[in-house]
């Protein structure tokens, strides 16, 4: 399996952005029963979890972005979200996406895509 992030720039304060997570490997039904999520690491400290979706339904977010961002998923693209809205600058920070399928015994990270926010 295969996961790869885009989506990530730099903004201001305020603004917007939409990171997609796009996958190959998986057919629908471990994709549709995988855990996914979007985690988030600045330099010197642990990566840090924003939002998942647990077995692909419960979607759960860090206290810091409830409310902000929107985590989501495409079944027919196998491809996950994450909008993020009303950005600040402590939502700086490299952005990974993260699938775990117990079917497949797999936790499958992507490289990573940056986000700046300036104030």
């Amino acid at each position: 399996v295969h996961v790869q992030e885009s989506g990530g720039g730099s903004v201001q304060a305020g603004g917007s952005l939409r990171l997609s997570c796009r996958t190959s490997g998986f057919i629908l039904s471990v994709w549709s029963t995988s855990d996914m999520g979007w985690y988030r690491q600045t330099p010197g400290k642990e990566r840090e979890r924003v939002a998942m979706l647990t077995g692909g339904r419960t979607a759960n977010y860090a206290d810091s972005v409830q409310g902000r961002f929107t985590i989501s998923r495409d079944n027919a693209k196998r491809t996950m979200y994450l909008q993020m809205d009303s950005l600040k600058p402590e939502d700086a920070a490299v952005y990974y996406c993260n699938i775990k399928s117990e079917q497949l015994g797999t936790d499958t990270w992507g490289q990573g895509t940056q986000v700046t926010v300036s104030s």
